[in-house]
């Protein structure tokens, strides 16, 4: 798993969030697309390094690539 993203029962529910902080990985999604850059991140969530924000969005990369979709005939 990427060391930028923890998955712990007891904070937020386990969803997964930017490790040592309380910041979910959707939060981060849904701010990239509002503020559509990592610097944008980073000047809204100061607490947050460069290296957290880019390793977050790796984690999600790699989720979507190692998900197989199943698709439905119409």
């Amino acid at each position: 798993m990427n060391c930028h993203v923890q998955i712990n029962p007891r904070i937020c529910n386990g969803k997964p969030v930017i490790t040592g902080t309380r910041i979910p990985v959707s939060v981060i999604l849904d701010q990239m697309a509002v503020l559509g850059s990592v610097e944008n991140i980073l000047e809204f969530y100061p607490e947050l390094s460069r290296e957290q924000v880019v390793g977050t969005l790796q984690y999600c990369h790699s989720l979507i690539e190692h998900t197989e979709f199943e698709f439905l005939a119409a």
